[in-house]
């Protein structure tokens, strides 16, 4: 059983992360999905990004921070697209994290990785948000930090393919992203 938080994407905390939550906790882990924005969610990407900018990435990460407080020091972190970038960001501060879990999206610094780190990356190929030439060089950097990183690209597939209420759900490759998923928190 881990701890593990999950930070949503741009679009906030949507009912596919919600969902996401649930399963992991069917799975056994304990698991907080906070709300970074205070506002409703929305389906509109161009409406995510405005919320973001309206809220600010600086609250985002304060409310981050916030949700990790009275989280153990060993709680994986875990994030959809922006919030794999929360996450990422918040490795530094968290350095007995127990793993990095990153959905549809890079993050996370080599110069915050510790030796051995258990970091697992889920992203569409090719994905609009981080180029493939952008996520060889972040996984060389990793890896070289030490990190003990594993890509899965899922091609032809959208960028949020694991949320069944967007166009861009790819069931096979949701299942089998989930499917990794578990497997990664199970893991020792």
């Amino acid at each position: 059983m881990r701890h593990v938080v999950l930070f949503h994407s741009v679009y906030g905390l949507r009912p596919a992360v919600r969902a996401a939550a649930d399963r992991l906790r069917a799975a056994g882990h304990q698991v907080t999905a906070p709300d970074l924005y205070g506002v409703p969610a929305t389906d509109v990407v161009e409406e995510g990004f405005a919320l973001l900018d309206k809220i600010g990435h600086e609250v985002v990460l304060d409310r981050a921070r916030a949700a990790l407080h009275d989280l153990p020091p060993q709680t994986v972190l875990a994030g959809f697209s922006m919030g794999a970038g929360v996450a990422g960001a918040l490795l530094a501060e968290r350095p007995d994290a127990a793993g990095l879990l990153l959905l549809h999206g890079t993050g996370g610094a080599p110069d915050a990785v510790r030796p051995g780190l258990p970091v697992h990356l889920h992203l569409a190929d090719p994905d609009p948000y981080d180029a493939p030439d952008e996520v060889d060089e972040w996984r060389q950097a990793m890896t070289d930090a030490g990190a003990d990183l594993t890509v899965y690209r899922y091609p032809g597939v959208g960028h949020l393919f694991t949320d069944p209420d967007l166009a861009e759900y790819a069931p096979d490759a949701a299942a089998a992203a989930w499917a990794r998923v578990l497997a990664f928190l199970a893991a020792d």
